[in-house]
């Protein structure tokens, strides 16, 4: 169509970021379980529609402000009928969504009866209606679910360790300690935790941090009156950008081998969607409401 390689690419790992957020995040899941399960799925699945949808809206302004500055070529309209098509082939897919958190929030299911209801509707519908796979790739599939989910459960598991062990030498405590004999205002705390989650996102993969540091942050900020839903929804906005920077940004690496094209071409195309990320992460930082309104809403 004429767009430049290097942009396509920084729009599509940028826009990688929303499905951190919006439901059903399994980036929310690992967070309930690193938190140990006392934080609800349902209302961090919630909590992450509005900022997800924050991330959307700044990402559409800047596509479109980048197009107009260099006049990309214009996408032809969709006729209503292709449109309505479209839309109809869509929702057997969305209807996943739409059975999990239906079934959470109607108290119908728990979170893990949803999940598994999703997976035999999900292969139902791959197999049976969009037919993206054949039969005899199912081993393939089956293969690869299982080496990541054997992956996730090998990192819970030594979270869980690792955070039994820092509870027995209170090191939360002392971090608690450290952080607010800097500052006691709840505002500079998130700041300097915003900034530590942004230097080790761009070092380590996100999962794994969630799983290390939600223990030792955590009793930090519900100690300063922070709502862990809250601060689970400023986590995955914060390690979400550690995933599109280098140097070890997973997203990244893949975007611009998709696209083959040197990672120094794909971050200098990415550098004014950094900013617009910053802006997000100060809002979803900053006010409180972005991430508990619909929990409170709807879950109250």
């Amino acid at each position: 169509k004429g767009y430049p390689r290097d942009v396509a690419v920084a729009v599509t790992v940028r826009g990688s970021g929303q499905a951190i957020l919006l439901p059903p995040s399994h980036n929310a899941v690992i967070y309930s379980l690193a938190a140990g399960g006392g934080v609800s799925i349902a209302a961090l699945f919630l909590a992450g529609v509005l900022p997800g949808l924050l991330l959307g809206l700044t990402l559409a302004i800047m596509c479109l402000f980048i197009a107009k500055k260099r006049d990309f070529p214009r996408g032809r309209r969709i006729p209503m009928r292709e449109a309505l098509r479209i839309v109809v082939d869509a929702l057997w897919g969305l209807m996943t969504m739409v059975i999990i958190l239906g079934g959470i929030l109607s108290g119908v299911f728990t979170a893990t009866e949803s999940a598994s209801i999703a997976v035999i509707w999900a292969f139902f519908v791959t197999m049976f209606i969009y037919r993206d796979y054949k039969w005899n790739e199912l081993p393939k599939l089956v293969h690869r679910t299982v080496k990541t989910l054997a992956i996730v459960m090998i990192l819970i598991g030594f979270a869980a360790a690792f955070g039994y062990i820092m509870t027995l030498m209170q090191i939360p405590q002392q971090i608690t300690e450290l952080f607010t004999s800097v500052s006691s205002n709840k505002y500079v705390v998130l700041l300097m935790i915003n900034i530590l989650l942004l230097v080790l996102g761009t070092l380590m993969d996100m999962a794994p941090l969630i799983l290390i540091m939600t223990p030792i942050l955590l009793p930090v900020v519900m100690k300063l009156g922070i709502d862990p839903v809250h601060f689970g929804m400023i986590m995955m906005v914060n390690l979400g950008m550690g995933l599109i920077t280098p140097p070890v940004g997973g997203v990244l690496f893949v975007g611009a081998a998709v696209a083959k094209l040197p990672i120094e071409k794909v971050i200098k195309a990415l550098y004014p969607f950094f900013g617009a990320l910053l802006l997000v992460l100060l809002a979803v930082t900053y006010i409180p409401a972005l991430s508990l309104w619909l929990p409170n809403l709807l879950l109250k």
